[in-house]
């Protein structure tokens, strides 16, 4: 299946956060699969493709990913990379509140100063697999998500979660801006929504029985 044949389109995704959140290992998960304990800080930018194919869109995205640096002196560089940005992936460490609130802080303004109206936002609460150390909840990271309009997933490059979901919902939203984001909800939200539909099914049921019984 060549990328001609499912109507391939590209992507480029900007990762954005703090030096040590783990922006190049969640890059290195998804486009390798793998991971390494000791990694350089990225200087400036680095550069990544991996393309996936969106089953229920019978489409195929070209990720064109730049993983830019976080550390304060290199900042500036990073609004040069926001430039037709279609998503921009705003990485914290669930174990480290600085790194989320320096994205609620400075990434998202310099975001709304720099990106495209309509880019894609994604929120990735990285290190997971450090729970025991959580200084950001769920309901947190959530509830800012909402509040900007972003997908959210919690990732843990080392232990091999998150990421994959991470790019695929990504991906649909990016073939599709129609697509649904229901990953910003709380688990309250999405009992209620389940609850909503279900009836609206049960609903939508009885009047196809209705109008379909024989006088």
């Amino acid at each position: 299946m060549s990328n001609e044949e499912k109507g391939a389109v590209s992507c480029k995704v900007v990762l954005i956060g703090e030096s040590g959140v783990g922006k190049t290992s969640i890059i290195s998960r998804f486009i390798t699969n793998t991971f390494s304990s000791i990694l350089m800080s990225t200087t400036g930018a680095s550069f990544a493709t991996k393309s996936i194919y969106v089953e229920k869109e019978d489409r195929t995205v070209v990720f064109e990913i730049w993983d830019t640096a976080g550390q304060e002196k290199y900042r500036s560089l990073a609004k040069v990379f926001y430039k037709n940005a279609s998503v921009c992936l705003l990485v914290y460490d669930i174990a480290r509140k600085a790194s989320f609130d320096e994205i609620k802080n400075y990434w998202f303004k310099e975001i709304q100063s720099n990106a495209s109206d309509n880019v894609i936002l994604a929120l990735a609460g990285n290190k997971s697999d450090m729970y025991e150390f959580e200084e950001v909840s769920d309901e947190e990271a959530k509830a800012y998500a909402k509040e900007i309009n972003a997908i959210f997933q919690k990732t843990s490059a080392k232990m091999e979660t998150g990421v994959n979901e991470l790019f695929k919902m990504i991906a649909e939203k990016f073939v599709n801006p129609q697509t649904e984001n229901i990953s910003n909800l709380t688990n309250k939200e999405l009992k209620k929504r389940g609850e909503k539909l279900k009836k609206d099914k049960n609903k939508n049921d009885n009047n196809n029985n209705k109008n379909g019984k024989c006088c």
